[in-house]
């Protein structure tokens, strides 16, 4: 049997993404209070565009960065590339230009209007509020401030009024939070839903791939897959546990109430996005041997009846969600078919027959960990401060 080639993504070129095959949407949103337009920047503003940094740069998050400034003709005036001592003074070409990318210290935020952080929490907490002394406006893709009073954590299509206030070259710097990858992909989904009819209760398994751990398990991924195949045993270095052909509970640590973290931050950030603390919420998160995208199956309970062709129809509308929905032919989303994707997919809409009336739907969802998760969804908060 030979091994297909498997391939991930986390280089500093892209070409954009061709539209999901058979995926319909639409450009008007449903009860948003934003649309898809007003992510969209002109290259026209470039010269009068903010300042960059971008840190933690040689990272998966770092790197998908680089790639989604392109794709979407964000319009920085200068970019300047942050990572560790250990990679500083290594060469970047991006965009027909030759960078080197400089040590983060803590003089590297004094011209910097925006500093795109995915660097880890520890860095976070040690350089965040430095950059923000400094007038920066802090967009953090790491769990260091997500639940902090008064840091915005914000999903573009979900809340962007989360930010108001913040204004950019005001001379006052700003943390802004980004969800966890889990929590983002979950709620492009069920947010549209919950506007229409008020979620209740919401309970969550996710299926999520090696991206979320860095770039280095995912190598481990295709390393173990190969190995095992070659009937060696597998290099089980980021993992403690074989990965590849295996799934197994999430690596987050455990808690005392028998969650462990990813679970608690799914639930903790659903509540503080939807700015609702009543809402139930429960999760289970396994890690999947699947490459960067991650897939959730989602059980939502609402205050008001929600028929299943009406909730096709809102999601059909939501902005940055695509439909894939075919029971005839048995195709639905698949976290192949949306990696290197800015889409969140959306599948498996139907009533939930444990429930009474119209009060109860299942949702399948794929979106990919490291564009709309984490890198794509920091940038478009950057271009809400524009």
């Amino acid at each position: 049997m030979k091994l297909p080639t498997i391939s991930h993504n986390h280089h500093l070129h892209y070409l954009s993404s061709p539209s999901l095959h058979n995926a319909t949407n639409s450009s008007v949103p449903c009860s948003a209070r934003v649309s898809k337009a007003s992510f969209a920047v002109r290259m026209s503003l470039r010269e009068n565009g903010p300042s960059v940094a971008v840190v933690g740069v040689t990272g998966a998050v770092g790197q998908e960065f680089l790639s989604v400034l392109s794709d979407r003709n964000f319009p920085y005036r200068s970019l300047k590339l942050l990572a560790s001592k250990r990679s500083a003074g290594k060469k970047v070409t991006y965009e027909n230009r030759e960078y080197t990318v400089d040590e983060l210290t803590e003089n590297s935020f004094s011209d910097v209007d925006i500093a795109l952080f995915s660097a880890g929490g520890s860095i976070s907490k040690k350089f965040g509020p430095v950059a923000v002394d400094n007038g920066a406006i802090v967009v953090d893709n790491s769990s260091a401030f997500r639940m902090d009073q008064g840091v915005p954590l914000v999903i573009p299509e979900v809340n962007p009024e989360a930010m108001e206030g913040i204004n950019l070259r005001s001379g006052k710097g700003a943390l802004i939070a980004n969800p966890n990858c889990s929590t983002i992909i979950c709620l492009m989904a069920a947010t549209p839903l919950h506007r229409h009819a008020r979620v209740s209760r919401m309970v969550v398994s996710t299926y999520q791939a090696a991206s979320g751990a860095g770039a280095a398990a995912m190598e481990e991924l295709e390393l173990q897959t190969r190995e095992v195949l070659e009937g060696k045993p597998p290099t089980c270095n980021i993992f403690k546990q074989q990965y590849a052909f295996n799934l197994f509970s999430h690596n987050a640590p455990v808690l005392s109430n028998g969650y462990n973290e990813e679970e608690m931050k799914l639930v903790k950030e659903t509540r503080k996005i939807w700015n609702n603390n009543a809402v139930k919420v429960t999760a289970t998160c396994i890690r999947v041997p699947v490459m960067r995208a991650h897939a959730e199956s989602v059980n939502l309970q609402f205050e008001t009846p929600l028929d299943e062709d009406t909730a096709r129809e809102i999601l059909k509308n939501a902005p940055g969600v695509v439909v894939i929905d075919d029971r005839a032919a048995n195709y639905f989303p698949t976290p192949l078919e949306v990696s290197n994707k800015d889409d969140v997919a959306v599948g498996r809409i139907r009533q939930d027959v444990s429930q009474e009336g119209n009060y109860g739907l299942d949702i399948f969802v794929c979106g990919d960990q490291i564009r709309k998760g984490a890198a794509l969804n920091a940038i478009q908060i950057a271009e809400l401060l524009l």
